[in-house]
């Protein structure tokens, strides 16, 4: 290559160098089963109870604080729940807001009781990455991020506290990449995989309590089941 091609092409190299990109894509959430599907039975009132991380996961000696994983699960099962079309979910995490709000318009708080509750914790949770490597990592490397979750929800019926129904949901979210000679790459960590398989789980135990209720195999409350 002369010189004066050479002089030519630099300019273009570094352009492109110095070039960024953009870009951006909606992602579509896995929503559970009966999600903007017909129905037109009745709507059992339903709030979400306590929900624990009682795995050993952010649990040691140095996670002391609020229930990170509990909330976020709670926020998850909330949302679920509504989809389901299936009941009419009472908020009780927004009471003092709603209150504010009503004290504001001066109008009458009106809160409504729930028939059930729905009480959950997550059971199992845990994170592990592998890797391989081929002829030492010179002809390639291998990394793969799995992540793992169950959950158990109870049913409570509020009038007398009995549980009336119990169902586990269980997911699992892996994440890989590979370089070949020096092509691709190795991702690194990546925190996203909590929430991801989190939510697997919650779909899975949530589609499950709607089978069970659909089947006849739960009532919100003994009076509903009785005339049932």
């Amino acid at each position: 290559m002369t010189s004066r091609r050479l002089a030519l092409l630099l300019p273009v190299v570094f352009a492109l160098a110095a070039c960024a990109s953009e870009s951006h894509r909606t992602v579509a959430p896995t929503p559970v089963a009966t999600y903007m599907t017909g129905y037109s039975g009745p709507k059992y009132t339903l709030t979400i109870g306590q929900f624990h991380n009682s795995s050993p996961y952010m649990r040691g000696i140095f996670s002391e604080g609020p229930d990170r994983l509990g909330s976020q699960a709670k926020t998850i099962l909330k949302t679920h729940l509504s989809q389901t079309n299936r009941f009419r979910l009472l908020d009780r995490d927004n009471m003092a807001e709603a209150s504010r709000e009503n004290e504001l318009a001066g109008r009458e708080s009106d809160l409504a009781g729930a028939e059930v509750l729905v009480a959950g914790e997550v059971t199992e949770f845990g994170r592990k990455t592998t890797g391989d490597r081929w002829f030492f990592g010179i002809f390639g490397r291998g990394k793969s991020q799995v992540a793992y979750a169950k959950v158990s929800l109870n049913v409570v019926d509020a009038r007398t506290s009995e549980v009336v129904y119990s169902v586990q949901g269980a997911g699992e979210y892996e994440l890989s990449s590979r370089e070949v000679l020096g092509t691709g790459g190795t991702q690194g960590y990546d925190s996203t995989l909590n929430g991801k398989v989190l939510d697997f789980a919650i779909v899975d135990a949530v589609n499950k309590l709607v089978d069970g209720l659909q089947a006849g195999q739960w009532s919100p409350t003994a009076e509903a089941a009785g005339n049932g």
